[in-house]
């Protein structure tokens, strides 16, 4: 079964938007899996000081992998594209994420689905909307409520 999952893409090094480009590509390589959109790329200050900024945007795909299969090839990708795990919400090459996962609540030691902290942050949840406005998560929160919630104040969307 198809299923429309929706990936959170982050870079905040070595050329973060040719990072995404990068990525998006690889992701449309992934077995049993078709890239069906793009959102635009938006820049935004990191979450912790010092940090370079990061540039963000959500690609969504249609796949029959499992979550687990989906996130080991997302982490094969940012391997490939230099990703280094030194730091918790440190600088990194490339950051993919799950965010949605069709219509599924996911709680693994590895996997959380929706995705823990994206309803506190614009620089998922406004790029989401550009691919799916009006959706429900599966844990029945609105992305219009959540958008309602977290101003757009302090993101740069860039025409890519």
């Amino acid at each position: 079964m198809t299923e429309r999952v929706y990936i959170g893409l982050g870079s905040n090094l070595a050329d973060p938007a040719e990072q995404l480009r990068d990525a998006i590509k690889a992701l449309a390589q992934l077995p049993e899996t078709s890239l069906s959109g793009v959102s635009s790329f938006y820049v935004s200050d990191s979450l912790l000081p010092g940090q370079p900024r990061y540039t963000n945007a959500v690609a969504g795909l249609d796949t029959s992998l499992d979550p687990l299969r989906l996130l080991d090839g997302l982490q094969a990708i940012e391997n490939d594209q230099g990703r280094e795990r030194l730091e918790r919400w440190g600088p990194r090459t490339l950051d993919l994420d799950i965010l949605l996962f069709g219509d599924r609540l996911i709680d693994e030691p590895r996997l959380k689905v929706p995705h823990y902290h994206m309803h506190a942050r614009a620089f998922v949840l406004y790029p989401l909307a550009e691919l799916a406005p009006g959706i429900t998560l599966a844990d029945g929160r609105a992305l219009d409520d959540l958008l309602a919630a977290c101003p757009f104040e302090g993101l740069e969307r860039l025409s890519v």
